[in-house]
């Protein structure tokens, strides 16, 4: 018998599925969208002045972006002058958020993680990979743990020579 076939990766025998979250990260760039660029003497918003501006902005920049749209001076804004940068925004961007590029991030990866089809974890042991390059927020961990509960047959958390039981059907 030859050495190789020998060799058993317990971990692939296991039947456990992987779940990596970075990979529900989004993959379009991300842009913001501030406000205070608007803002007459940096202070207000002053309606005719900022539908001007808006109508002479380049939106073409925001194409296929995924953007955050903020006011990062300290100013009271309407709430009607957020609405229509949407309305300039929508035509061009994939995802509008408003809050910081953090929030954006946040919306984005728990969408595209609602978004998944529950049907190849049917029966199946899921890892929810534990570390990685990017930081992955606690709510993407909560959201996948809740998506998949109903469906699979255990949830465990880390790598899968070395996991933390989460959760096993009884």
């Amino acid at each position: 018998m030859d050495v190789k076939e020998m060799i058993v990766n317990r971990v692939e025998a296991s039947g456990l599925i992987t779940i990596n979250l970075e990979a529900f990260y989004p993959k379009e760039p991300i842009k913001i969208f501030d406000l205070k660029d608007y803002l007459f003497r940096g202070l207000i918003i002053k309606e005719k002045e900022f539908r001007e501006a808006l109508k002479n902005t380049n939106w073409n920049e925001f194409e296929n972006a995924n953007v955050a749209v903020t006011c990062t001076a300290d100013a009271i804004i309407p709430v009607w002058a957020y609405m229509l940068v949407a309305t300039y925004l929508q035509p061009f961007a994939k995802n509008i958020v408003l809050g910081n590029e953090e929030k954006l991030t946040e919306i984005i990866l728990l969408n595209n993680i609602n978004s998944i089809d529950v049907e190849e974890y049917k029966e199946k042991r899921a890892v929810i990979k534990g570390c990685g390059d990017i930081k992955i927020p606690d709510s993407a961990y909560f959201a996948i743990t809740n998506i998949l509960l109903p469906h699979v047959k255990g949830i465990m958390y880390g790598e899968p020579c070395s996991t933390v039981p989460v959760y096993k059907r009884k």
